[in-house]
């Protein structure tokens, strides 16, 4: 639990990550499991697999997958998959602000602004923690830190604007359905706003991608070099 804490408030170390076991992994899988449950409890249009949380864990080991396969062509320390996995895990408790029935207590329209502004934080804070981890577990620099944080986003955004598919997702995790009342016209501007912003920067991020594998490949080659 103390590692849970510290990355809770952002105070972890390299040293932390290196000292996952199984226990932490199988406690971040709890914490994911319970609240991909709460996401859609009160939902009525819930999927049983949904409604079970199977998604929310299928979700954490694609997108640990995705970290650990961008940065391993250009990290310097260690750098194993079940290291990021344990990581992504242990930072779903906040996520639980998802299954705050707050439509009970107010409006339609406060309740989707309300959901909107706890998507908001977790996902600035998320956005926080991957940073953090990059550079003090994988060793980036701020070059390959800002490449490697902002290419997976970018390309997840991208890919659901080339399916259209920006607004389902914002309304599921903002707990919005669109069943009920209008749509918040202003949260899909900022959304709209991301998805422009993501399709423009995605080349950009990528060729950056791309330049930091090919300095890595030379950093690791003169360093064999000097090592001869």
């Amino acid at each position: 639990m103390k590692a849970i804490i510290n990355i809770l408030f952002l105070r972890f170390t390299k040293a932390d990550v290196l000292a996952f076991g199984q226990k932490e992994l199988w406690i971040g899988l709890l914490f994911t499991w319970l609240v991909g449950i709460g996401r859609y409890w009160d939902n009525p249009k819930a999927e049983l697999l949904q409604k079970l949380g199977l998604g929310s864990i299928v979700y954490v080991f694609a997108l640990a997958l995705l970290i650990w396969l961008i940065v391993l062509p250009i990290r310097r320390d260690s750098w194993r998959y079940i290291h990021v996995l344990t990581f992504i895990t242990q930072v779903s408790p906040p996520a639980i602000l998802y299954a705050i029935p707050v439509e009970r207590w107010t409006t339609l329209a406060v309740a989707r602004e309300i959901n909107i502004w706890f998507l908001a934080v977790v996902a600035l804070w998320r956005v926080i923690l991957l940073f953090l981890f990059l550079k003090r577990f994988a060793g980036l620099n701020v070059f390959e830190l800002i490449i490697t944080a902002l290419l997976p986003l970018t390309f997840i955004i991208s890919s659901l604007a080339l399916l259209n598919l920006e607004h389902v997702v914002f309304d599921i995790m903002a707990g919005i359905s669109q069943t009920e009342g209008t749509a918040n016209d202003s949260a899909y501007v900022v959304v709209l706003v991301l998805t422009y912003v993501s399709v423009i920067t995605f080349p950009f991020l990528l060729t950056g991608y791309l330049v930091s594998i090919y300095l890595a490949y030379r950093r690791r080659k003169q360093v064999i070099k000097n090592v001869d």
